[in-house]
């Protein structure tokens, strides 16, 4: 299945179609779907894909030629032997003197890895040839940090080369719904729930079985897929995972603020602020501010929160009973720990499908922010361009005093001017739009 990329996909068409020298760089975590958009893209046109691996320079040089021989059917080039990316560059610089060809790198930090002096090549390159080429080169990687620092920022070769720039990020919460349309709409909201928007990880449960057989298939053994995966991700973008390990399982128990992680993992406060800046480079992690505090920028009131779904299920679920997982029980962490879960985590989705829905035009204006409010009913406080605030409520269910929904309003009311306009939200059925907003009335000002 392709899902949720077509804007992207729509993008980089537009961009082949342009017909001008293209330099693009796409980059976002392992699993983001990078590959599927790429190769998607190569598909009906003349292109060479060209999936990098940690090989030494000679055998990337002799892949990438068995590539471009594949990609153009070129018998000639299938002889040729590149004695570096110099000549490599200038051979498919040539194929695209007269016609449109697109080259992908894809997991080009693998590349420069084995030949360092690659940007610095590439950057001569572009500017004595690539720049008057019909080529569009793409440059595509999963290491964030590396893509950021060596291939965009000021400091690199490339700097100022690329025409444009793409960081992938997970899926919206109503897109990463389409990929269950056999489930029922609660267990389509769990599933991301636990999943989150990473299309890898929703393409790997089957909604033709049960969610619970899935989560013991893929999660809950140790021969699953996404068993160790948070593993894999950490160790790919990390020197010290160990630490990171440590800090993510303390905020994923619920140890929100700076001080007290750093005591739980045992680190200093300068320390811990540090490895949680890596954190929130990464998209991982994210600090938030209560929207009714009256200086935002400045706030002590911060608190931390793990930004993607799936890691925080592995370190609250997953990783605490790995010898559990490991000798076999997996059943019984899912009925033990999981399952009594199922209703925070399910209801922690549906505040993210509220989210989505403000930035979306639910309220019927421009959106301009949202932030989260930990209230039982009011999840969200939005601020429209025409400058009115939005208090977006949500049934939790399960019979919740009346009364709590009152206290938070009148919060609400006391930290801003101006009226403020309730929106109540539902979680529907309708897959193209499963979240329908209803007016509440309008809260007088202070």
């Amino acid at each position: 299945m392709f899902i949720g990329r077509e804007r992207e996909l729509e993008v980089l068409a537009e961009l082949h179609a342009s017909g001008r020298p293209e330099l693009f760089v796409l980059y976002g975590r392992r699993r983001v779907g990078k590959t599927e958009l790429l190769q998607r893209l190569c598909a009906g046109r003349r292109a060479v894909y060209f999936l990098a691996a940690q090989v030494r320079a000679k055998d990337s040089l002799r892949a990438f030629r068995d590539a471009v021989a594949d990609g153009l059917e070129d018998p000639l080039a299938a002889s040729v032997e590149f004695p570096d990316w110099s000549a490599a560059l200038a051979f498919v610089a040539e194929r695209a003197r007269d016609e449109r060809l697109l080259i992908v790198l894809d997991e080009f930090p693998y590349l420069c890895e084995a030949s360092p002096e690659l940007p610095s090549e590439l950057q001569r390159f572009w500017d004595t040839r690539g720049k008057n080429s019909r080529l569009m080169l793409v440059l595509c990687g999963s290491q964030v940090s590396f893509m950021e620092k060596e291939v965009l920022a000021e400091r690199s070769p490339l700097f100022g080369r690329r025409t444009g720039q793409r960081r992938l990020e997970p899926l919206a919460p109503g897109e990463s719904l389409r990929f269950f349309p056999r489930w029922e709409l609660e267990d389509r909201v769990l599933a991301y729930g636990i999943l989150g928007g990473m299309p890898a990880y929703l393409s790997r449960f089957d909604d033709r079985r049960g969610l619970r057989e899935n989560l013991l298939r893929e999660c809950l053994r140790p021969e699953g897929f996404l068993f160790d995966e948070v593993q894999f991700l950490l160790r790919s973008e990390l020197t010290n995972p160990a630490t990171y390990n440590s800090l993510l399982a303390a905020v994923a128990r619920g140890i929100d603020k700076v001080g007290d992680i750093a005591l739980a993992v045992g680190v200093d406060t300068t320390h811990a602020n540090k490895y949680l800046s890596t954190l929130r480079e990464m998209g991982l992690v994210e600090r938030e501010v209560p929207p009714t505090d009256p200086d935002p920028l400045r706030s002590r009131r911060g608190t931390y929160r793990i930004a993607d779904r799936f890691l925080a299920f592995h370190f609250r679920h997953v990783q605490p009973h790995v010898s559990l997982i490991g000798a076999g029980r997996g059943a019984r962490v899912l009925e033990e720990f999981v399952e009594p879960d199922f209703a925070r985590l399910r209801d922690e989705a549906r505040a993210d499908l509220v989210l989505e829905a403000l930035l979306r035009g639910a309220a019927g204006e421009e959106v301009v922010e949202v932030a989260r409010f930990a209230g039982l009913f009011v999840r969200a406080i939005a601020r429209t361009a025409a400058g009115h605030r939005i208090a977006a409520i949500l049934d939790p269910g399960g019979g919740q005093p009346a009364a709590a929904l009152q206290d938070e309003l009148a919060e609400i009311r006391g930290a801003f001017d101006g009226r403020i306009r309730q929106l109540r939200f539902r979680i529907t059925e309708d897959p193209g739009g499963p979240v329908e907003a209803e007016e509440a009335g309008w809260l007088a000002a202070s």
